[in-house]
């Protein structure tokens, strides 16, 4: 009796435990959070690439089939638009993009400027996490308004001043009787002797004159006008030889005074200077006109510089110039440069430019090279940033523009001259303080493009019919879709055409297997990588519209499902 009764209370407590566990497991099982069907949704679209590979790109999570990595979700690089009322971040030209202002007005063909809201200026941002942006050592910048200056520096050589050049010659045939000065290179004072001519017409020159001057004596007091006219003529056109021959008017008053004719011609240095060029010696026969001497005042030297043709905005007439020779280290000597030569040199493709340079103590001798620094400053205030933050991409030029809370915008401006401590001028694209990326920006330069060609990419999808029922299909068909429940992608011609656009390629046939979702380098060479469209070369990928990142330059098999690749311009794509 009481063996049954022991018998039935252990069964009941047994009853019990399984009964307890039992409910438990059920009220757990309800409480579970179940995920929307949003959220779901949202994962069976979250975009999956590979660290090493970025063209690998895919709806959903997965291994890359090119190194078997573990693909990594995307971060949307969407910005949320502000709500509430919208405020104008700038005003830009409709015809061109780069043309913004501060203010309303009219743009360089006379047209409206149209007003860019902020929640607008963040279409096409990118963002990126604060950690990302520490590893990558992100620094900006504050585009300012500031004069430009630059320092052009170039080197030339010391010349003689062509204004300062003397040649000494003489108006009528002799014999040297005396040379005083008789060295190329000899310094010279003005209104020393250099020589004298034996001229046997300038001994009856003076002759003549002295037998006018006797007679216009004896007739001046007459009383017949027309021999007091006669003998003045002829003694004002005897004087007018010995002038023409470099007689001076006081050698003349002295032969009045004196008497004595001079037997020889003494000419004299015009300026103080060096003899460049001796062309006689004592004794010679010269004939009039010839040239004896050739002197170079020293007093001033030109310096002919050279400089490059981009550089010429720079330079101006007036400019001061600062001059030092290797010649006398340490010394620095102020010029002015005084021309600028309207042709350019066939050779060297440079510009000549003239600065004159005192020379005190005659101490730069020509055919010296010196060294030339011309600080120029450009007028007027203009926007610059540091010519590091461009971006330069073939024809365009693209900045990126801080917006903060990790947000950056590429935008592409228009640059000018460069300046001083490495900054370039922007003339259309960038405000007064707008911040700019300076450093690391080719990174995102290059998720901005994965960024495009994912927005393109999805774009296609959206516009793609997508069949999701076949009729009768075969059981092998049937077998597949319940496998890898795919669905197959059929795109119009328009959409084939515009995806195609996107797979670039190397131009090398060697590299034909390099193939990617967008623009950017051959990893085997280097070179720019064009779309396939270029080449002629054909593209295969996989039917399945979760597969089409799998790019392939020859026909084979889908490495994700095993269907055969087809080629990416074919109707079955």
């Amino acid at each position: 009796m009481n063996s049954n009764k022991l018998k039935i209370a252990i069964f009941g407590i047994i009853l019990a435990l399984i009964l307890g566990l039992g409910g438990g497991y059920l009220i757990g099982k309800k409480s579970e959070p179940k995920l929307s069907q949003s959220e779901e949704k949202a994962d069976k679209h979250q975009l999956y690439s590979c660290g090493m590979h970025p063209q690998i790109i895919q709806e959903g999570p997965g291994n890359c089939p090119i190194c078997g990595m573990k693909l990594t979700p995307l971060r949307s690089g969407a910005v949320s638009k502000p709500a509430g009322e919208r405020k104008i971040k700038y005003w830009k030209s409709s015809m061109d993009p780069a043309f913004v202002s501060d203010k309303p007005g009219k743009d360089a063909m006379g047209m409206d400027l149209i007003p860019v809201y902020e929640d607008e200026v963040q279409e096409g941002a990118i963002s990126i996490d604060p950690v990302t942006i520490q590893n990558m050592g992100l620094k900006t910048a504050l585009a300012s308004k500031q004069k430009l200056t630059r320092t052009i520096r170039t080197v030339g050589h010391i010349d003689y001043n062509e204004e300062l050049l003397y040649t000494i010659n003489t108006k009528i045939s002799g014999w040297i009787d005396k040379l005083y000065v008789d060295k190329t290179g000899e310094l010279v004072r003005k209104g020393e002797p250099l020589l004298e001519i034996y001229a046997p017409g300038l001994v009856s020159t003076q002759e003549e004159y002295l037998v006018a001057l006797k007679n216009y004596q004896n007739l001046k007091d007459s009383s017949f006008p027309e021999a007091k006219q006669g003998a003045e003529q002829l003694l004002k056109s005897t004087k007018r030889r010995l002038l023409n021959w470099d007689i001076s008017d006081e050698q003349i008053e002295r032969l009045e005074k004196t008497g004595e004719v001079k037997k020889n011609l003494v000419l004299y240095a015009p300026a103080n200077g060096v003899v460049t060029e001796k062309m006689v010696t004592d004794g010679a026969y010269v004939e009039a006109g010839m040239n004896l001497f050739k002197i170079a005042d020293l007093s001033t030297v030109w310096i002919q510089a050279h400089i490059y043709e981009y550089e010429l905005p720079y330079i101006k007439i007036g400019q001061k110039a600062a001059i030092e020779s290797p010649y006398f280290p340490g010394e620095e000597i102020e010029g002015k440069v005084t021309f600028i030569y309207p042709y350019l040199n066939e050779t060297a493709r440079d510009v000549q430019i003239r600065i004159e340079v005192p020379n005190p103590g005659l101490r730069l001798k020509a055919e010296m090279y010196a060294n030339v620094s011309i600080a120029s400053e450009l007028s007027g205030a203009r926007v610059v940033i540091p010519e590091e933050a461009v971006i330069r991409s073939g024809k365009r030029e693209i900045v990126f523009i801080d917006l903060g809370e990790g947000k950056y915008l590429p935008r592409e401006v228009v640059t000018g001259v460069s300046g001083e401590g490495h900054v370039i001028e922007i003339k259309q694209g960038l405000m007064q303080n707008d911040r700019i990326v300076v450093s690391a920006q080719f990174m995102l330069d290059s998720e901005s493009k994965t960024q495009e060609a994912i927005k393109k990419m999805i774009q296609i999808k959206k516009e793609s019919p997508v069949t999701k029922e076949k009729v009768n299909p075969q059981p092998e068909e049937k077998e597949m879709e319940q496998g890898h429940q795919h669905t197959n992608l059929n795109l119009t011609p328009d959409q084939k055409a515009r995806w195609a656009e996107e797979v670039y390629t190397c131009l090398m046939d060697e590299h034909s297997h390099i193939l990617q979702v967008g623009p950017g380098d051959c990893p085997e060479c280097g070179m720019k990588l064009v779309q396939v469209g270029q080449t002629g070369r054909k593209v295969y990928t996989c039917p399945m519209e979760e597969h089409h990142h799998v790019l392939s330059n020859q026909p084979g098999k889908c490495p994700e499902c095993g269907m055969d690749l087809v080629p990416l311009n074919s109707k079955s794509t």
